[in-house]
């Protein structure tokens, strides 16, 4: 029995070469895009550089580096040094501004909470960025963070580590307004 007859009448082979043809249609649909992007920006005349996957691992082997998107993005291409100024890219998360939802509801549907309109408080809005040094209280102690505002006042303030309720506007000073994304 030939290699031509092993898989002549089973399912097998339709599926696969069906699943062939779409990878294919997929991978040229990529490509296209590829080198469509590629000569929009040569067009720009700045200097554009392009490289093998094989290239850009011997660049970041050579250089000692280890492997992480943003590092293999520095080695493409013909790379004499390379000095890494950052042990940590920046990381960049888009959270939105929240909903527009001015009732909160329960398990049933029927309104249960209602929402304020004002988005403002005391002059701090929920993402903010900023940081409260705690004078008095059993939460003293000094906070960055991301705060969640209350018309009362009493703030939380979501850091790295730890969520820390109830503390007074009174101690906040602002880092960063709201713009939508958290930055690490």
């Amino acid at each position: 029995m030939g290699h031509s007859g092993f898989l002549s009448g089973s399912l097998m082979s339709e599926s696969s070469s069906q699943a062939g043809q779409i990878t294919l249609k997929d991978a040229a649909a990529v490509n296209s895009t590829r080198w469509a992007l590629f000569k929009a920006l040569k067009a720009t005349g700045l200097p554009v550089t392009t490289g093998t996957g094989g290239q850009t691992k011997f660049n970041r082997l050579r250089l000692n580096l280890p492997k992480a998107h943003w590092l293999d993005a520095a080695c493409v291409g013909p790379v004499e040094s390379l000095e890494v100024l950052t042990s940590k890219p920046l990381l960049i998360l888009a959270k939105g501004h929240g909903t527009r939802q001015m009732c909160g509801t329960n398990k049933y549907g029927f309104p249960n909470r209602h929402r304020s309109r004002r988005q403002i408080h005391k002059g701090f809005q929920t993402g903010d960025m900023v940081t409260a040094l705690v004078t008095a209280g059993k939460k003293i102690g000094s906070y960055l963070g991301r705060v969640l505002c209350r018309a009362s006042g009493s703030f939380d303030i979501t850091t790295a580590s730890v969520r820390v309720a109830g503390i007074s506007h009174k101690y906040c000073q602002p880092i960063h307004r709201k713009d939508g994304y958290a930055y690490a």
